[in-house]
């Protein structure tokens, strides 16, 4: 058994739209998790701080210094999502993707791991024929705080009809290199692949992204390493996406790869993702971004966020089984035919909940899941 007096403090960033929603949900299924760990000595509390356009309108700034102290000094951060219509009008710097990109850089979370594996029951949901899915189970390492994103210079400059603008893409071989190596880890624990993406043919910070991820590969004598140009790898996550175990990229490119996935999945409702760095909190939030359009209407898929949840128990708490607890509870759930929205209208005799029931069953499951396995013992801690 652990530590009798460990105690694990997180924090939660609902953010806008739908995040609150999402994160509310996930608080749900937290609750749960909470009472089982308690019975093993182990404490697990929570406060919620604004991000992004709700820290605007209370704060006056998408990152406010309370937050970000709360983040740093949290054993890791779930966050919900950012952004709305209502705040394009602001400048790039003061808007509310801003204080997500700021919090990024200052947890220092480089490498953002996006699993996209198909979920029982939602075969149907792909846009792809079966033969296409069957098997798929994909990890996307994507690098998180370098390139285009970050990079300097970048601005606008000039008066119509002479407006120009420039974004910077730069790497440094540092930045390369640890990511690299977050992928080769992954791999040897699950298939042994990485299929690293760039566009060398064409740029500059491809060319040395290539030659470094060559030059770790060589660590890794027991995992294979094949490289492919992002467009062509775009169309092969459609045509063939089993035949991928870890992809690894650059942030631009790792933003519209791991989108894509979650079309091949048929929603990015239910995609989780991991921001991870060498010390520190690690950043836990869905894919998806804020849906306005569907905000506060009880019809948000919280799936995304519940497994991100499970992938914060396994990475940051170390508590590998609660992680697949929850991910059994989430497939237990959709095992009983119980779906939101996004992935089902009714038709082939699912039934269609809101976000905070969908929260509640999968709650719900994963009580009877730890109950029945008496799955936090001391064998496991």
């Amino acid at each position: 058994m652990k530590d009798q007096s460990e105690t694990h403090q997180l924090v939660l960033l609902p953010g806008d739209g739908i995040g609150p929603e999402v994160i509310k949900a996930a608080e749900t299924v937290m609750r749960t998790a909470r009472e089982y760990l308690h019975r093993e000595g182990i404490e697990l509390s929570w406060e919620a701080k604004p991000i992004g356009g709700a820290a605007i309108e209370e704060a006056g700034k998408p990152l406010p210094e309370e937050t970000l102290s709360a983040a740093q000094a949290a054993k890791a951060v779930l966050l919900g999502a950012v952004g709305g219509p209502q705040w394009d009008r602001l400048a790039p710097h003061e808007r509310p993707e801003a204080g997500l990109l700021g919090l990024r850089r200052a947890l220092s979370v480089y490498a953002n791991l996006r699993p996209a594996a198909l979920l029982p029951g939602l075969e149907g949901q792909s846009p792809l024929r079966p033969s296409a899915i069957q098997g798929l189970d994909v990890l996307l390492v994507r690098e998180l705080t370098g390139g285009v994103y970050f990079g300097e210079p970048r601005g606008r400059s000039g008066e119509s009809p002479s407006r120009s603008a420039i974004d910077t893409m730069a790497y440094e071989e540092g930045e390369i290199r640890r990511v690299a190596h977050v992928a080769f880890r992954s791999a040897q624990r699950r298939q042994g692949r990485v299929t690293s993406v760039d566009k060398r043919n064409v740029l500059e910070t491809s060319r040395l992204w290539r030659e470094v991820v060559e030059d770790v590969a060589k660590e890794y004598p027991d995992v294979t390493v094949e490289h492919q140009l992002v467009d062509s790898m775009a169309m092969l996550l459609v045509l063939k996406p089993h035949m991928f175990d870890v992809v690894l990229t650059e942030n631009m490119f790792g933003d519209i790869l791991s989108d894509e996935l979650g079309g091949v999945v048929g929603s990015l409702g239910v995609m989780a993702s991991a921001s991870l760095g060498d010390d520190g909190p690690g950043l836990y939030e869905p894919v998806h971004g804020s849906a306005p359009d569907i905000a506060g209407k009880d019809m948000a898929n919280p799936l995304g966020a519940i497994l991100s949840l499970a992938m914060l128990a396994e990475h940051s708490l170390d508590l590998p089984l609660l992680a697949r607890s929850i991910e059994g509870a989430v497939k237990e759930v959709l095992r009983q035919g119980l779906r939101t929205k996004d992935i089902s209208d009714g038709s082939q005799g699912e039934k269609v909940i809101g976000t905070r029931e969908m929260g509640e069953r999968v709650a719900d499951a994963l009580a009877q899941n730890l109950h029945s396995r008496q799955a936090l013992n001391a064998t496991y801690f």
